[in-house]
Parts: structure tokens; sequence; C-alpha cells
């Protein structure tokens, strides 16, 4: 028996998940981003923002973290396996379709929500982070450089902004709920490894 085949009939059995940048890419936008919600939560909402007396460091924070948040992103593609990550997200196959399909009949049998290295679901909120972090960001830049465009302008980029921000605080919750549903799935991110029966029963597609 060889040694790969050995690993992987042996229970427990790890299988590599992530490297080490693609975990710091993760965590890095996870900081940035909850830096940004938090100061968002403390500028918004009234009962936090009589916490704070100094609101003009709280909005400098604000816009320094979100100014910051491409920049993970932007270094982890010196990565190879990051860019190979990024292009399993961009694709969407059959299999995609067929797990949207079971997850929205509620049908948990094996075999019946195929996926390879990340799921149709977590395609989708790749996709959707991505596009509302860049539309947060071209939002932000109208709102902070006021002299560059006219009036109007910056009123529809504030009604924007601050309507996304509440939709983005409401996805990200759901999100670390997933997250927080899944320990194999934050030990993958953790440690960048996960046991090789969680991959064959949520991944069956995927061949590390």
């Amino acid at each position: 028996m060889s040694p790969r085949a050995d690993t992987a009939a042996r229970p427990g059995a790890r299988v590599r998940r992530f490297t080490r940048a693609e975990r710091w890419v993760h965590r890095g936008t996870a900081a940035l981003m909850g830096v940004c919600v938090l100061t968002a939560a403390l500028l918004y909402i009234p009962q936090l923002a009589v916490l704070v007396g100094r609101r003009a460091l709280v909005v400098r924070v604000h816009e320094c973290a979100g100014l910051a948040l491409p920049a993970p992103v932007a270094l982890g593609l010196a990565s190879r396996a990051f860019r190979a990550d990024l292009g399993f997200l961009n694709r969407f196959g059959p299999h995609d379709r067929a797990w949207l399909r079971a997850v929205l009949r509620r049908d948990g049998r094996p075999g019946f929500r195929p996926a390879g290295k990340f799921n149709a679901g977590q395609k989708i909120y790749a996709a959707w982070i991505a596009g509302a972090t860049l539309v947060m960001l071209g939002t932000g830049l109208m709102m902070w450089f006021t002299h560059l465009t006219p009036l109007m302008w910056r009123t529809s980029a504030t009604f924007v902004h601050d309507w996304l921000a509440l939709t983005v605080g409401v996805v990200l919750a759901g999100h670390i709920g997933m997250a927080l549903a899944d320990p194999e799935a934050r030990a993958g991110l953790r440690t960048g490894t996960v046991t090789r029966q969680w991959a064959e029963r949520e991944h069956p597609l995927w061949r590390p």
C-alpha cells in the first residue's frame, strides 16, 4: 500500500486545504472588515455612539481600515495557491446548480450536494462580498473627498454606503454563524488542514 493510500485509509487522516498565505489573507481581511463594522456601529448606533468621546478618531480609523481592506487580497496574489483558489471561486458549474437545488429542497443526503473545493454558497458569498467591498470603497471615497464630486453624488453615495453597510453586517453575521456551526471548516482556516472524512462528505468533488 502506498503512503498516500495508507494515509487516506487511516481514520482521522488530515489533508491540506489552505496554505499559510491563504490563511493570512483570510485573517487580514477578517480583521479589517471587523474594524470597519465595529467603527461603523460606533458611528451610527446612538446607544454605542455615546460611549465614544473621540468621534473624529473613530472616523479616521474607519476610513483607514476601509482603504486597507483590499490590501490582503492584493498581497495574496503573490501566492500561487491563492490565485488557484480565486480561479475555483470564479467558476460556477453544473454541480454548483445541483448543490443549490439540494439546499433549497433541504436535501442533506450524501451525494446530493456536490461541491468542489468550494461549494456554491461559498462562491456566491465570495463574489457578493468582493463586489460589496468595491462599492463601499468607491462610495466611501466620494464621501471623504467632498470637493471632488457634486452634492447630488455625495448624497447618493451616503445612502448607498449606509444601507449596503447594514446589508454587509447581516451577511457577515450569517457567514460567522455558518462557520460556528462547522468546527472542521474553522480548523481548516486555523491550521490549514481538515480530516479526509470531512472533505469527502462536504466537498466530494475536491481532490486535494
